[in-house]
């Protein structure tokens, strides 16, 4: 089982940059937390001063209740897997990931039955002793991940360990991950650009922000209930569709529903965030909105439209509901009820 870990006030600059600002985060043992975020908002500066590989200017690391943040790298018990594998080409794979337990003076015996477990663990019992170069991509980061666990981290670091990987290696590999973090019960912590990878592989995700957390929560409660509208933007698709304000709802495509944010209503120019899944599209000669064009996605379709008054959105549909539709037809759009963000325009 991991240990728990935890940021207090942790402040990076790099000259008139602030990578991050005050960052306070609390991961529990065994928990995978992604730090998800566009490039440059602090997401892999955090990971390095987890790891001991850079050093904040201010605040604290714990890991299991213990103040880490002046211990250097090798003394802080951190895995690590990067997005280059970082293997030994001189090494097969057995012996790369029995080389860390070699570094701490394991017994031969000892590191081989290790290696030979984490192989099999990863799939790769039959894979001892090929060299990387006789490895794929996908076979290749499962080498790196057994070495990272081979002596049995506090934490697990992964810096978008899948990023180099083709699709559909990727989409496998994120799920033995996510399957392999749970039967080890390490505590994780998985940073990616990949809204995807984080909401599919973990406990929590971090959205972070210029160098702090927009909303850290489960997946389905970022998805359904963004804090506000970047992470809303951020996570999953979002439309912008203009909403008239009335009385304490807001109509929009002609249909009222609630709000979650009511202080913006003294302006004019307001829109919703409705995601695309939230709409319901019928076909009607007096509709509110036109077909502009349909994308098949297999059991899904996407559906871009555009409204009377000219503002082009997406639905997500069945296929088999969409399959009638046709650019240029007249539809008529209604939104599910529920409460959603108003924001300005």
């Amino acid at each position: 089982m991991g240990s728990p870990l935890r940021l207090e006030g942790v402040t990076r600059r790099f000259k008139d940059t602030v990578a991050l600002s005050n960052l306070d985060i609390d991961v529990a043992a065994g928990e995978l937390v992604a730090l998800l975020g566009p490039s440059g908002c602090g997401k892999t500066t955090a990971l390095r001063i987890i790891a001991g590989l850079d050093r904040a200017d201010s605040g604290q690391v714990w890991v299991n209740n213990k103040q880490i943040d002046r211990l250097p790298a090798h003394k802080r018990n951190m895995g690590m897997v990067f997005q280059s594998y970082s293997l030994f080409p001189n090494l097969n794979a057995e012996e790369n990931v029995a080389f860390g337990l070699k570094m701490r003076g394991t017994s031969k015996s000892q590191r081989r039955d290790r290696a030979q477990e984490l192989l099999a663990l990863v799939g790769l019992a039959n894979h001892a002793k090929r060299f990387t170069h006789q490895l794929s991509g996908g076979q290749q980061q499962r080498v790196a991940l057994a070495r990272a666990l081979a002596f049995e981290p506090d934490v697990l670091l992964l810096d978008e360990p899948l990023s180099a990987l083709d699709a559909k290696v990727r989409a496998n590999l994120r799920d033995e991950i996510r399957s392999l973090q749970v039967k080890t019960g390490t505590t994780t912590i998985f940073v990616t650009h990949d809204q995807e990878e984080a909401m599919s592989m973990s406990d929590r995700v971090a959205v972070m922000n210029a160098g702090k957390i927009a909303q850290i929560a489960a997946p389905d409660v970022l998805y359904h209930d963004p804090a506000d509208e970047f992470v809303a933007g951020f996570v999953g698709q979002m439309n912008r569709i203009p909403a008239e304000p009335v009385k304490d709802k807001v109509r929009v495509l002609d249909t009222l529903v609630g709000v979650r944010s009511i202080h913006e209503f003294q302006r004019v120019d307001l829109v919703a965030l409705v995601r695309p899944e939230a709409l319901s599209v019928v076909q009607s000669a007096a509709g509110n909105s036109k077909v502009v064009a349909r994308s098949f996605l297999g059991p899904m379709s996407k559906v871009l439209l555009q409204s009377n008054t000219g503002h082009e959105f997406q639905a997500v549909m069945t296929s088999e509901q969409s399959a009638s539709l046709q650019s240029g037809d007249t539809v008529q759009v209604a939104v599910k009820q529920g409460d959603y963000l108003v924001v300005p325009a």
